[in-house]
């Protein structure tokens, strides 16, 4: 591992190199790091930004949609003057701006049973940040087959909910959790019900946390368990999530073995 920092660098970092968790190894490990954000939206921005100023080496970002004047209530990556460009170059030019010492990657495209495993193959850490079943459990399905640590935020209205998901490593999947995806209408999207701003920043920022931890191997994992933050009475809690033997992703019997049975998605241009 290359511990050679500039004097630019040991500046940038030095209050991650101040602590003892972190350190100039931790740091190391940052930058050698490689992340994906499916979603440059509301919990992508805040995504974005926190692990580009953290040092993380190398962020992709897959998003097909542009940025409309209905996304900047919440997603703080874009700005007024850049409606109509694609949300990924958007989110790149954010994170470079805060950190030139990052390299990013983006691909404005769709997540597809067709090129999910390839690009989330190429990473260490997946983050989902859409806001549709679909593509939800794509992504899900296709972390789990690449043996890639998924760490997931969802919100709706004043809710968010978080955790994070390592079968390859003996936790429970995405599927222990929601073993299928509801009726299409069941549950409605951000665009139908609404959301508050500001929750996106919140889970999206506790989002990023996990994935420093997850490459620092730092503090207790989110494997296992589901936080879920109520905003409007100012609580949280967690419950305990365990492996389902008969998950059809990660248990003994899985019927599960590639994405055949997945189409394509509405999004990630349905980011939150």
């Amino acid at each position: 591992m290359d511990l050679d920092f500039t004097e630019d660098e040991i500046q940038r970092y030095s209050r991650h190199i101040l602590l003892r968790e972190v350190g100039g190894i931790g740091q190391a490990r940052l930058r050698a790091a490689r992340v994906l954000v499916i979603g440059a939206g509301g919990l992508g921005s805040p995504l974005m930004l926190y692990l580009a100023a953290a040092g993380v080496g190398t962020l992709g970002a897959i998003d097909d949609d542009v940025v409309d004047l209905s996304n900047l209530q919440r997603q703080i990556a874009h700005t007024t003057g850049r409606i109509g460009v694609a949300k990924v170059a958007s989110a790149a030019l954010a994170a470079k701006a805060i950190n030139p010492g990052v390299t990013v990657e983006v691909y404005e495209t769709r997540l597809t049973a067709f090129n999910a495993l390839d690009l989330i193959g190429r990473y260490d850490i997946v983050c989902d940040g859409s806001d549709n079943f679909a593509t939800r459990f794509l992504i899900a399905d296709a972390c789990a087959l690449a043996k890639r640590t998924l760490v997931s935020a969802a919100v709706l209205r004043f809710d968010g909910q978080l955790s994070v998901f390592k079968p390859h490593r003996g936790g429970p999947c995405y599927r222990c959790l929601y073993a299928e995806a509801p009726p299409p209408g069941l549950v409605p999207s951000c665009s139908e019900a609404g959301v508050l701003g500001a929750v996106t920043g919140v889970m999206g920022t506790l989002q990023a946390t996990e994935v420093l931890k997850e490459i620092l191997e730092i503090g207790e994992t989110l494997s296992g368990r589901v936080l879920i933050w109520d905003a409007l009475d100012a609580r949280f809690r967690t419950i305990k999530l365990r492996p389902d033997p008969a998950c059809a992703l990660c248990g003994p019997d899985a019927t599960i073995h590639d994405l055949s049975a997945h189409g394509v998605p509405e999004g990630p241009g349905c980011a939150i």
